[in-house]
């Protein structure tokens, strides 16, 4: 048997050791048997403002002027920023006349309702447009293209995500992709989707919210190849040391 017979078959004894216990390659690992469950998709849901988010605040004097007037000059100073304005560690923001307002609790909605009627005290017909300019989900593992997407609506679905980070790669498991997302209480939920499965496909699984993290796992030959190379790693740079010495003792002799 050649040393790399020898060297695949210890990484084989390697893989079906390890087959009971955790692994290091695989994120999001319970050892809770409920862990995974198929929760109940809110299709209502909107999101909730938190601190450290950037807004978006558009507010009008009057939507009438829009059209006689340059688009800067029927707004109250700001736009209010064009990287937005920052929700601070206690979740107010700051706008003109009304000063300081509270945010972080609230959707996108009641943010406009709640600015609007502090602006009717001060302008006749108000309008005011708020928009959450950092919501995000995020792809990580066996994806091309793994990291944050920007989503400009409330909601993606699990394909367009998948679309969005590239598609798989060849050592993505495609039956078992696990999303991590949060309630409105802050805890974190997890739930599983086949997508090989079309008849066990339902929309409400498929939809991703902002926050949401998709984690495409990676199958078992990639877990071998990971786990063999490293094993046969310290034998290759001890090899690649000795190679050089033992050629120059053959020159010598």
């Amino acid at each position: 048997m050649n040393k790399n017979s020898i060297f695949t078959l210890i990484g084989i004894m390697l893989i079906i050791s390890g087959c009971g216990s955790q692994s290091n390659l695989v994120l999001l690992q319970s050892q809770k048997k409920d862990t995974l469950k198929q929760h109940t998709f809110v299709q209502s849901y909107e999101y909730i403002i938190r601190p450290q988010d950037r807004l978006k605040v558009a507010i009008y004097r009057n939507p009438e002027l829009a059209s006689q007037t340059s688009s800067g000059s029927n707004q109250l100073g700001q736009d209010m920023q064009e990287d937005g304005i920052l929700v601070d560690t206690r979740g107010y923001i700051s706008l003109p006349l009304i000063g300081a307002i509270k945010v972080a609790g609230l959707t996108q909605t009641e943010a406009s309702n709640l600015i609007t009627r502090k602006y009717k005290k001060y302008l006749k017909i108000p309008i005011v447009y708020v928009e959450v300019l950092n919501k995000r989900i995020y792809v990580l593992g066996e994806v091309k293209k793994p990291g944050p997407i920007k989503l400009d609506h409330e909601k993606l679905t699990l394909l367009e995500a998948i679309a969005h980070a590239g598609d798989f790669t060849n050592d993505a498991i495609r039956n078992n992709i696990i999303i991590v997302s949060k309630n409105r209480e802050g805890k974190a939920t997890m739930r599983s989707v086949d997508l090989t499965n079309f008849d066990q496909l339902n929309f409400a699984s498929m939809l991703l919210r902002p926050d949401d993290v998709v984690y495409v796992q990676p199958n078992g030959w990639k877990e071998y190849k990971v786990t063999s190379d490293n094993f046969t790693a310290p034998f290759r740079t001890i090899s690649e040391i000795v190679s050089p010495l033992v050629q120059l003792k053959y020159l010598r002799d």
